[in-house]
């Protein structure tokens, strides 16, 4: 959400901002919108002071006796009480208005983000890792002999439809090592509080992290209201919701692992094969709360925190600084991970970093108390993938293929597989 008196007080910058996105001018508009809502509110609380005013004359009036003038003032009474209710309702309908235009606009980029109109003029910041030359044609991972009887799409189809996948035996278990492996990592090494979220919330918290109202139909909600996250950053960050923190209290940093559902309406035969694009799947996401002046900071730490999973699990990736027309809604500066995935011969995401500067935190009222004093502060708010778990599988199986159908396992999950590091070209854990 953004502040309307910075929007007053410098709509050219704003307007700019915005066209950096691709989007047009909108502050003339809202401000438009805004001087209507207060012209409402003033003359409401002047017709307020006018009935004050009679209220206490017909006092007076009825005292001395004068019984025109009391019927006159009681009259006036009247009309202004009529008024100042329909004036209050206008305002009100022009707050809800305002605030409406308000939360379909998105975040504005930060000054140092490169200007472009999709992913190809991203730019590249940082790599790691030199992708492995294989003396045969690598497969996908949903090719691979090892992998095929236990990644099941056709009966997950049958269940539940296109874009579900079944895990099985040993893939299921090394799925599951990687979670395990990233929750450990980030709480042990990283120093990230572990955390246990619902995966089922209400508008409010849709709202907060800016999945509501634009992105609706990009999201599942339930018969009974609630709404299916996308990714337990809606949970973890609405946790400080309506919140006046302690400034000593930040930065307040958290991890979970969850399932994460996504419709994928914008995404229409994209990723059709494979579990790429799942519409269940599993993250094990990361969530800041941070001081503004140390948000910056936090984002490169977070960045960070999620290579430094990839570097364990030894996979080649880069990392990009997303343009200014490929960012996400909320965003006003992403890093993107993208790790090599020889199956497709390119570089695919893997994670996404954010910072939201305090965008969500006024959706949510979410503020910290300065130790020095003065008015609270909102807070500033950051999210990250550390990583999406599923994805992760598919860059362990492909980066670890052999001729014969195998596939090598990165040694730090072997505590998690009982010392086993392999799959046989039979899929099992050897």
């Amino acid at each position: 959400m953004h502040d309307i008196r910075a929007i007053r007080e410098n709509p050219d910058a704003f307007d700019a901002a915005l066209s950096r996105r691709g989007d047009t001018g909108a502050a003339s508009s809202v401000l438009a919108l805004d001087a209507e809502r207060r012209a409402r509110i003033a003359a409401a609380e002047a017709a307020q002071a006018e009935q004050n005013r009679a209220s206490k004359e017909v006092g007076a009036a009825k005292a001395r006796g004068d019984d025109a003038e009391f019927e006159r003032l009681r009259a006036l009474v009247a009309e202004k009480k009529a008024e100042i209710a329909a004036m209050t309702a206008e305002a009100k309908e022009l707050d809800e208005k305002l605030a409406d235009v308000l939360a379909r606009l998105p975040n504005l980029p930060a000054d140092d983000i490169p200007d472009g109109k999709d992913e190809h003029d991203n730019v590249e910041i940082h790599r790691w890792g030199t992708p492995r030359a294989f003396d045969f044609t690598p497969k996908e991972h949903y090719e691979l002999a090892a992998v095929a009887p236990s990644m099941d799409f056709e009966t997950a189809a049958k269940l539940s439809g296109a874009r579900f996948v079944l895990l099985k035996g040993a893939v299921a278990r090394i799925h599951r090592a990687l979670a395990q492996f990233m929750l450990d990592t980030h709480v042990e090494q990283n120093g990230l509080t572990e955390v246990n979220s619902p995966v089922l919330v209400r508008d409010e918290a849709m709202f907060g992290t800016n999945q509501l109202p634009k992105f609706e139909e990009d999201s599942y909600r339930t018969t009974n209201g609630w709404w299916l996250i996308p990714t337990s950053e809606v949970s973890l960050t609405n946790t400080v919701a309506g919140e006046i923190l302690d400034e000593a209290a930040l930065p307040i940093r958290m991890t979970a692992h969850t399932l994460c559902f996504r419709s994928e309406a914008g995404s229409a035969g994209k990723d059709t094969s494979g579990m790429l694009r799942q519409h269940q799947f599993e993250k094990v996401e990361m969530v800041s709360i941070t001081h503004p002046e140390t948000s910056d900071e936090e984002q490169k730490r977070m960045l960070r925190c999620a290579e430094g999973i990839l570097e364990a699990l030894g996979i080649p990736y880069r990392t990009v600084v997303l343009c200014t027309g490929d960012m996400g809604f909320g965003a006003r500066r992403t890093f993107d991970i993208e790790a090599w995935l020889p199956g497709q011969d390119t570089y695919r995401e893997i994670s996404s970093v954010s910072t939201t500067g305090d965008f969500q935190a006024r959706r949510m009222n979410a503020r910290f108390r300065p130790t020095a004093g003065g008015k609270p502060e909102f807070v500033h708010t950051l999210n990250g993938s550390g990583l999406a778990v599923g994805r992760c599988l598919i860059a362990v199986l492909e980066n670890g293929q052999q001729a014969d159908g195998s596939v090598e396992l990165p040694a730090v999950l072997a505590p998690y597989l009982g010392g086993k590091t392999r799959l046989s070209a039979e899929g099992a854990l050897v």
